[in-house]
């Protein structure tokens, strides 16, 4: 009885204790929930920061890979700062160049505007194309080992699960997170703008074979590209600006892929004649047929360098959030469309070498 007693008494004891916590719990989440200042808060309540200022302080890297050549590095340096200008993010610029033209970009990436940009430079050895691209002697000094440094992505950026790749002849005008946080679907290394969007397909461009499709870039009459079943109209896409997901990358092996394909046309002559010489985008357009995903067309704009007229209207260049001259009229070389807007991201080279021949050259190769 004693006993029975005794479980009664520690059950009623406990009951109370319970009773008194909820009524303990119900007060502190009427405080808590007091918009008063006096209303007890956690030990560990941090208020939460301003949208605008979380977004300004996310130390997550974004990184953005370009390539900088000596004779164009006027371009990187106006596309970086476009850029950096337009964006609170941690971008970290991978900036490819060869050994002779790092003084002159360190040079000039101390000019104040840029002087508190994140960079890395990265050095690129030619040799690793060697067997891969067959370079014709008497035209030696037109090949451009540095269109190739998107072939080699893990290698510049190995610890990043997520690449930005941009060529030197664009002008950003919008956030480049926006374009970084371009969803990739399962299994694709890569997102590319496709050349059948209603940005690209508006400009026709003559005297350079058919640049929407992949009888443009690759040699149909040849056994090896009909093997690969890959329908000759499909549409093409554009690897100066594209989204890289190097996990993918790297299961993949995708750089000994386009490697093996460099190595094939160096015998065989896989490529298309009819696009003056591209040897960089076939290789691609191979290894990512029907495996790649898509970015916004706007992100992408491009074929201002196509000709020296206006292809696009006023309003509709000033709402691309990239713009891209591709083609022969490079803005910082002969005429070009809209270079009016490339020069206001223009920083000019402290050395002056650049500025002797940004408006008369006539040696900047299209891509």
């Amino acid at each position: 009885v004693n006993i029975s007693i005794l479980i009664v008494a520690v059950v009623i004891f406990l009951l109370v204790i319970h009773h008194n916590f909820l009524s303990l719990s119900d007060f502190l989440r009427r405080e808590l929930s007091d918009p008063s200042p006096l209303g007890l808060q956690p030990i560990d309540f941090i208020p939460a920061a301003p949208q605008r200022l979380a977004d300004e302080r996310n130390d997550k890297e974004i990184p953005v890979v370009i390539a900088a050549s000596d004779e164009r590095l006027g371009g990187a340096i106006a596309a970086m700062n476009s850029i950096y200008q337009h964006t609170g993010a941690n971008v970290v610029f991978y900036i490819v160049t060869l050994n002779d033209t790092v003084d002159h970009l360190r040079m000039w990436l101390r000019s104040p505007p840029l002087k508190n940009m994140r960079y890395r430079i990265l050095d690129f050895d030619p040799r690793v194309l060697e067997g891969k691209v067959q370079v014709d002697p008497q035209k030696a000094d037109t090949f451009k080992p540095l269109t190739f440094a998107r072939f080699y992505l893990p290698s510049f950026v190995p610890h990043a699960e997520k690449v930005i790749y941009v060529d030197d002849d664009v002008i950003v005008q919008d956030d480049i997170v926006e374009l970084y946080n371009t969803p990739l679907k399962p299994g694709h290394a890569a997102a590319f703008s496709d050349d059948c969007d209603s940005t690209s397909s508006k400009v026709a461009v003559r005297g350079a074979g058919n640049q929407y499709n992949y009888i443009g870039f690759l040699d149909y009459k040849k056994e090896t590209i009909r093997k690969l079943a890959m329908k000759a109209n499909t549409c093409s896409f554009n690897p100066g600006v594209f989204v890289a997901n190097l996990t993918e990358w790297k299961l993949q092996n995708i750089t000994k892929q386009l490697e093996k394909w460099m190595a094939l046309n160096v015998v065989e002559e896989l490529y298309s004649k009819t696009l003056a010489g591209s040897i960089t985008t076939p290789p691609l357009l191979i290894v990512f047929y029907k495996q790649h995903s898509s970015i916004d067309p706007m992100w992408n704009v491009r074929h201002l360098g196509s000709s020296a007229g206006k292809r696009y209207s006023p309003q509709f260049v000033e709402a691309a959030k990239l713009l891209h001259w591709n083609g022969h009229f490079k803005p910082w070389g002969r005429t070009a469309s809209y270079a009016e807007v490339w020069e206001k991201w223009y920083v000019p080279d402290p050395a002056g070498k650049f500025n002797l021949i940004r408006r008369h050259s006539e040696a900047y190769e299209a891509k």
